[in-house]
């Protein structure tokens, strides 16, 4: 796979083009080509670089990612930023390249309720779940909520799957649709 090499004329068929036109990409730089002789030859890599498309390198198992959205109603805008300031801050004082990690922070100052969207490894979404868990701990009082018990609630959807998991956590608390 690695090593296919391609001629313009099998690229031209390839992509529906006229020899020309594949020609034309060579001599402008757009697509890479490697000349021998007379003849020009492609690399599958150069001719993925100018489609878009690459074929993806599998090494060891398959890659998982969970995507979440957690959804926190009855907060202020000044305790969203608290909320928002110490999830970030513990998702890059522990980052770890091998378990990615990618967060997003949302507030609608008109209905005082945050989104919190989490894409990334499964053990690294679990603890930042269970650390969005004791934060929201309404003994804690870490997190200023403009209406404490009324719709406090903090719902986890799981991206694809539909497997809710937290929704029943306090009363009123809605779950986002992911």
């Amino acid at each position: 796979m690695g090593n296919e090499m391609y001629s313009v004329e099998q690229v031209a068929t390839r992509l529906g083009l006229h020899v020309r036109t594949v020609r034309g990409y060579i001599r402008s730089g757009r697509l890479r080509a490697v000349r021998i002789g007379k003849q020009y030859r492609i690399a599958r890599a150069d001719l993925d670089a100018l489609t878009g498309r690459s074929e993806p390198v599998r090494h060891g198992p398959p890659a998982v990612e969970v995507s979440g959205i957690v959804q926190v109603d009855g907060i202020d805008r000044s305790g969203a930023d608290r909320l928002g300031t110490l999830l970030l801050a513990g998702v890059n004082t522990h980052h770890d390249p091998a378990r990615p990690l990618r967060v997003q922070t949302i507030h609608d100052e008109e209905r005082d309720r945050m989104k919190i969207v989490i894409i990334g490894d499964p053990g690294a979404t679990a603890e930042l779940l269970r650390l969005i868990d004791g934060v929201l701990d309404v003994e804690n009082g870490l997190v200023g909520r403009g209406t404490r018990g009324v719709g406090g609630g903090a719902g986890v959807v799981s991206g694809g799957t539909g497997v809710v998991a937290g929704a029943d956590r306090a009363p009123g608390g809605e779950v986002a649709d992911a």
